[in-house]
């Protein structure tokens, strides 16, 4: 929904800034929704709710968590769980309809809600279906849409202020939504820093009927294939991880990043160009237009550390960089540089943490 929403350098927007019509004034406070799957919370949803609560506070409005899902257990308890994020409301909408995702039913379930209670900011998850139903969500309430926000705040005005990157990475566009209402963002997981769960009980909870027929639905799930029975890699939430970049050369030498993690037990992943030249597949992209990571060490090894790829690691609590080249941008933001080539050093540190981790197992490492 590009129409609705415009991006502006701080100077410029007061000239672009109208007053809000008369219909939205009475749009307040700020909404997350909670993404849960065949009773399984996604844990962007937590992360975005610790987003929304300093949202809320700027704002001085509630925090409230908006729950789609079947009747159940599943459901109470995600609403229930909510509260121990920060929320001060939860709105819930259960029908046993929503057993799975379907387009249609939530994005009526959801549109329903927002036009009935009327936030001034509603925040989504960008993931699959985070990023399907907010564009549909979007669609259908004629407002703007901000995706893949790395930044969230507010301004002097009250105004959501979304951050992210454009122009290939090149940028840092902050976008305003400035006459429409919900203001609307998704962020992608691992971007937003978890926040804190506090034990409380749950408080005001405010249910809402689906209105719908199974007729009225066109979509049908046929099967359900959880992501945690794929093959594809789960780099959002891995502890450790180690990447290669260009700098080492070929796909062959990409092994040594293999072997390193396979030692550590950890995830491996790859920057852009090696994804683009077929080395890596795509599940295993860093950065932009790959996975945000926040883990506890990342190495990364003869990757240049252009911003598509910084933001998607700059999170992490340990950044190791290997590179050759001393002006390397990733040099800017690592927490540790070595200066030397990556194709000599990952095999000494795939020897060193062998023999340290895994002294009886010289000879697990994958080929």
């Amino acid at each position: 929904m590009s129409e609705p929403t415009k991006a502006a350098a701080p100077a410029g927007r007061a000239a672009t800034k109208k007053e809000l019509p008369e219909h939205f004034k009475g749009y307040k406070h700020v909404w997350v929704f909670i993404e849960q799957e065949r009773g399984q919370v996604h844990p962007v949803s937590w992360e975005l709710m610790g987003a929304g609560r300093q949202l809320a506070d700027k704002l001085k409005v509630e925090l409230a968590a908006v729950v789609i899902g079947p009747e159940g257990e599943a459901t109470r308890q995600a609403a229930a769980e909510a509260f121990c994020y920060g929320a001060d409301l939860t709105y819930v909408v259960a029908d046993n309809l929503l057993a799975d995702y379907r387009n249609e039913s939530y994005t009526k379930a959801l549109t329903d809600v927002v036009n009935t209670y009327k936030p001034e900011i509603l925040l989504l998850g960008a993931t699959t279906l985070g990023r399907d139903l907010a564009g549909s969500v979007a669609t259908t309430l004629l407002t703007g849409l901000t995706a893949d926000c790395t930044a969230l705040d507010v301004d002097a005005d009250g105004s959501l202020a979304a951050t992210r990157p454009t122009f290939g990475g090149s940028l840092m566009c902050t976008i305003y939504t400035l006459n429409y209402r919900p203001q609307m963002a998704t962020v992608r997981p691992r971007v937003m820093q978890m926040p804190e769960r506090v034990e409380r009980e749950p408080g005001r909870i405010i249910s809402h009927p689906l209105g719908l027929v199974e007729a009225d639905i066109v979509t049908k799930v046929l099967s359900f294939l959880p992501d945690r029975e794929s093959t594809n890699s789960n780099l959002a939430y891995a502890d450790v991880v180690v990447a290669g970049g260009l700098g080492l050369g070929s796909p062959e030498n990409f092994q040594l990043v293999r072997q390193l993690a396979f030692v550590l037990g950890a995830e491996y992943g790859c920057s852009r160009p090696l994804v683009q030249k077929g080395w890596v597949t795509s599940d295993r992209q860093i950065g932009q237009t790959g996975k945000t990571i926040r883990p506890k060490l990342y190495i990364a090894a003869g990757i240049s550390g252009a911003i598509q790829h910084r933001v998607g690691v700059e999170g992490a609590d340990l950044i190791v960089a290997v590179n050759t080249d001393k002006n390397a941008p990733i040099f800017d933001f690592a927490h540790v540089g070595i200066i030397t080539d990556a194709i000599r050093l990952l095999p000494a540190l795939t020897e060193a943490f062998r023999a340290r981790l895994s002294p009886h197992s010289r000879d697990r490492i994958a080929s």
